[in-house]
């Protein structure tokens, strides 16, 4: 029945026939997450990235009642302009599935596409969390959940710093969800290499990290794994900045009575505002760089 839903890209489909390693990713940051034209031209230039490390990038949407493992360049610029695509979480799946309606996929549905297409890696900017004020507002992203449940594994510059990353963390914790840093003994804070928090376990390369991964689901232990890649040193925003301005967005999001999956595309818009355009150029270099980590952790885990 499942083949009634995804529909693979000809790069794609040609590379589960070959079993060549395949990085999956996602599409909010193409509709919700960036302006055009950078949102386009970001996902075509993370796509060869992962082709130039040896491994086959599938971006993930919902498109006229398919979920679309692997976009064509018509595709990604008609989620990059668009006005009617919807942001897709999990809970949204079955209804824009079932009415034809197009959706950019977020962490959580884009890891269950990937997973329902059998693809252990996907490569994000940063994860969702839970919120600062969470305890009042029980406002916790579904991409925590996702992480308990689904067997992908998540290459991200760690937790928004938007988020309660405590909290974030004990979460993850609860659920069995191992945090991972790549060459890190510090959990990233997306625009910035460090936070005040540590990660479970630090791993060196490629190699080491698909090691884990296969041992993990060798034992039938369900769920993802966070495999936490710091953004580059040169491109990193200074911790102290950033934390005044999210301080800031927040005051401006609770002034204006902005909740639910409102919440991050206004808090990433204010913070490109107040940093005059240095948190997108942040944003498009970690997520680069998570490509890249993310195309050599799928060739390492393909040869296991």
């Amino acid at each position: 029945m499942l083949n009634n839903y995804l529909e693979y890209s000809k790069e794609v489909a040609e590379a589960r026939e070959k079993n060549l390693p395949v990085v999956a990713l996602e599409s909010t940051i193409i509709s919700h997450g960036m302006p055009y034209p950078q949102n386009v031209q970001t996902a075509k230039e993370v796509e060869e990235i992962i082709r130039q490390k040896g491994a086959v990038p599938a971006t993930i949407a919902i498109l006229n009642g398919k979920i679309k493992i692997g976009l064509s360049d018509e595709e990604l610029e008609f989620l990059a302009q668009s006005k009617e695509v919807e942001k897709a979480s999990r809970r949204d799946l079955p209804y824009l599935l079932a009415n034809k309606k197009n959706g950019a996929t977020t962490v959580s549905a884009t890891m269950i596409c990937a997973a329902l297409a059998d693809i252990k890696i996907f490569v994000t900017g940063g994860i969702g969390g839970v919120h600062r004020e969470a305890e009042t507002t029980m406002d916790i992203s579904a991409d925590l959940q996702e992480l308990a449940q689904t067997n992908v594994a998540v290459v991200c510059a760690g937790a928004k710093s938007i988020l309660d990353i405590g909290l974030t963390l004990e979460y993850l914790e609860t659920h069995g969800v191992p945090v991972i840093g790549y060459k890190t003994d510090l959990l990233p804070a997306f625009y910035t290499r460090t936070s005040p928090f540590h990660v479970n376990y630090r791993v060196e390369d490629a190699n080491e990290t698909a090691k884990m991964l296969k041992t993990k689901w060798d034992l039938g232990l369900n769920g993802g794994v966070v495999i936490a890649n710091p953004i580059p040193e040169k491109d990193a925003l200074e911790e102290s900045f950033i934390t005044n301005i999210i301080e800031q967005a927040l005051a401006e999001a609770k002034e204006n009575n902005i909740a639910g999956k409102k919440v991050t595309p206004f808090l990433l818009g204010k913070v490109k505002e107040l940093t005059e355009g240095a948190s997108l150029t942040a944003n498009i270099a970690l997520v680069k760089h998570n490509a890249e980590v993310g195309a050599q952790i799928a060739v390492s885990l393909n040869k296991q």
